[in-house]
């Protein structure tokens, strides 16, 4: 049963100019949204960061009947609202500073799994599909919730293939969950509900798949798991900002190599040259970040083991690294007397081959 809280801040989470953030501020002040709510204009203004601009709709009874018909829809279609302040978010979500202060909860969550959200392109290739399914079948049987947009592409091969693996899933919505967008996914996510699954969103039953909501929508991607893995993006595809958020947010990120000259493996790559995604060269690398355990019969590099045979030029290269357990770029640089921007490049290559990996900070090691 719900109960005055959950109507209280849906109400003031609804009030002009009260974001995640001044939601959070304001609660933590007063106690709860019921007391924000009744608070005086004077002891609002009080409230460090808060101005009278922001508080001048504050118990304006129009936002607090919005709330009751959410209320009621909420409660008609078995939708369960959790507050952050009254710590109701799932536990990683909670940890970032601009967690929604609301999340509408449509099916079932887990907290024993650990979740590992996937992103990528819309246009997804037969290179992406392949490594989602081959990777979702080794995670059978693991204890993990995969995490994505419920988009086409990318998030519904996700999405499609952890059911086909009997792995929960749950699907962040760029609106309201009195529809599915897109449309062609109303059967997929049924089947996440059917299979235990779940659909969440920030947003209310008002509000629709504006532009903006997905970019709001990637920063719950991005905070609900201690590992993003980016599949397939262009340079300025969706699946970029979500990396931006992991990163803010301190988690890790890989992402999938490719080509230089496919489209939808550029932005990865540049993910890994610019040190924001460690390369994804190996399963067994992922499921050792997430502590799930080593299945080594079933485990497979992305890259086939072979013998290194380098230039004359890039032979030096490769033993300088070699010789350390990790050196840094400006390091490799030094020692080498070759420019960082002249070996970037190569260092890349090195990766794509399986040669060497990237570590936080620029530094690199041999695998």
């Amino acid at each position: 049963m719900l109960h005055e809280e959950h109507l209280y801040s849906i109400a003031l989470r609804a009030t002009p100019l009260i974001g995640d953030v001044n939601f959070m501020r304001l609660v933590e002040i007063t106690g709860s949204a019921k007391e924000t709510w009744h608070l005086s204009k004077k002891l609002l203004k009080e409230i460090p960061g808060i101005g009278s601009k922001i508080t001048k709709e504050i118990g304006n009874e129009t936002y607090l009947k919005f709330a009751e018909k959410e209320i009621d829809f909420c409660e008609k279609n078995n939708i369960k609202i959790n507050l952050h302040h009254l710590k109701e978010l799932p536990k990683l979500l909670s940890n970032c500073d601009d967690a929604p202060a609301i999340l509408y909860q449509k099916g079932s969550l887990d907290e024993s799994l650990t979740p590992i959200s996937i992103v990528g392109t819309r246009n997804m290739t037969s290179y992406g599909k392949h490594f989602i399914e081959e990777f979702l079948e080794i995670l059978k049987n693991k204890k993990v919730l995969i995490v994505s947009g419920l988009a086409l592409g990318t998030d519904g091969c996700a999405h499609t293939e952890a059911l086909k693996n009997q792995l929960k899933t749950a699907g962040v919505l760029a609106h309201g969950l009195h529809l599915i967008y897109p449309s062609q996914h109303k059967k997929l996510a049924a089947e996440i509900l059917d299979q235990d699954g779940a659909l969440l969103t920030e947003f209310n039953s008002s509000d629709k798949p504006d532009r903006e909501h997905f970019l709001q929508r990637n920063r719950i991607v991005a905070g609900f798991s201690p590992v993003t893995i980016v599949v397939e993006t262009a340079f300025g595809g969706g699946s970029m900002s979500t990396v931006s958020y992991a990163n803010d947010y301190n988690r890790e990120v890989f992402a999938l190599p490719g080509k230089i000259n496919d489209k939808y493996s550029q932005g990865c790559n540049l993910l890994i040259a610019q040190n924001k995604a460690r390369i994804l060269q190996n399963f067994e690398e992922i499921l050792d970040e997430l502590q799930l355990g080593k299945e080594k019969e079933k485990i497979g590099s992305l890259f086939s083991a072979r013998e290194i045979k380098l230039s004359k030029d890039l032979q030096p290269i490769y033993d300088t690294i070699a010789s350390q357990s990790q050196i840094s770029l400006d390091d490799l640089s030094e020692k080498l007397d070759i420019p960082p921007y002249k070996l970037l490049p190569i260092l890349l290559d090195f990766e794509l081959k399986g040669y060497i990996k990237a570590l936080s900070g620029k530094q690199y090691s041999i695998i």
